[in-house]
């Protein structure tokens, strides 16, 4: 990937005040890095996105500040949560020659036979992976081909995702699942709410109203019985 290049120029407006200068179309920002003292930097939010669409997080980026060209990667971009745009966005500045952990994300290609077929579905569990290298060595993404999920339960691993082990540590668990076709799931029956006869009948007891008898335990002395005889 080509290093792509993000003017910015120092910012002086913080606080809620930013919000100005997001109507401007700029995009307030920080730079921060090891060693390195935090600065308050703005770029044009138009350009941000262009080079943000294309690197991610973990492409390197030549911010241009003040004339001079620093290496950077976009860290923690803060977006709107009901519009999406972005309010803010944080720049590590990195030494070339030292090692960095990012988040790369895991893409998924092409079309699985087996979905095709309708033996299960392919699921993704894994949208990142952790890995540890030096700047310039990072990988833009880690990509899956679906087109090699022939069965169901097949399995792809944290393990078995390309990468050259020499440059690129994986820092994630190594046996965690990334995609696997899972069986088509089964409609569960559901029975009819019992009737209400049904109901007495399991309860042993005859419907209201159905076949019930009085029984007196005692009769009525009879009117014509005359008394002491």
């Amino acid at each position: 990937m080509n290093k792509l290049s993000l003017k910015a120029d120092k910012r002086k407006v913080t606080g809620r005040k930013v919000k100005k200068l997001r109507r401007e179309g700029i995009l307030p920002a920080n730079v921060y890095g090891k060693k390195i003292k935090s600065e308050s930097v703005q770029v044009d939010a138009s350009e941000f996105m262009k080079v943000y669409r294309e690197v991610g997080e973990t492409g390197l980026v030549e911010l241009v500040l003040d004339g001079k060209h620093k290496p950077v990667l976009v860290h923690n971009v803060q977006l709107d949560p009901v519009t999406d745009v972005v309010l803010h966005a944080d720049l590590l500045q990195v030494d070339l020659k030292e090692k960095v952990t990012a988040q790369v994300r895991v893409e998924l290609t092409g079309e699985s036979p087996a979905e095709k077929q309708g033996l299960g579905t392919v699921v993704q569990y894994v949208d990142e992976i952790e890995v540890e290298a030096l700047p310039g060595d990072l990988p833009d993404k880690f990509e899956v081909d679906a087109s090699s999920l022939t069965e169901v339960d097949q399995t792809v691993f944290v393990k078995n995702l390309p990468v050259d082990s020499k440059k690129v540590e994986i820092k994630a668990d190594t046996e965690q699942i990334v995609v696997k076709v899972e069986p088509p799931k089964k409609e569960e029956e559901v029975e009819a709410p019992p009737t209400e006869a049904e109901e007495v009948a399991v309860e042993g007891e005859a419907p209201t109203g159905e076949g019930e008898v009085e029984i007196q335990a005692e009769e009525t002395p009879s009117a014509s019985k005359k008394e002491g005889v």
